[in-house]
């Protein structure tokens, strides 16, 4: 399975917008298509936000999902200036067992 990181910079001034569209999008994933996220924020950089997606069958569904949810809201609008969201796959490494 994959496991899916996207982190950002919003700006302190649009926190509010951005939490409310990113708990749409997580509420729209979990109903209808069973991926739950969470979001983290940065322990010293509060405006560090990173949404979790963990053990995602179809990274490249999920992406266009949130791609066209967070466009519906406006979310780039949310982002610190010069920020954007990036997303990252890890999967566990090959022979690794259970580490």
């Amino acid at each position: 399975m994959v496991h899916c990181y996207c982190y950002y910079s919003i700006s302190p001034l649009h926190a509010d917008a951005a939490r409310e569209a990113v708990g749409l999008a997580f509420r729209v994933l979990e109903e209808r298509f069973g991926i739950v996220g969470r979001l983290l924020q940065g322990e010293r950089e509060p405006s560090l936000w990173m949404e979790v997606y963990e053990n995602v069958p179809d990274p490249d569904r999920l992406e266009a999902i949130l791609a066209d949810l967070l466009a519906e809201h406006r979310f780039s609008a949310c982002l610190a200036p010069g920020s954007e969201r990036r997303m990252e796959r890890f999967v566990a490494p090959r022979g690794s067992g259970n580490l």
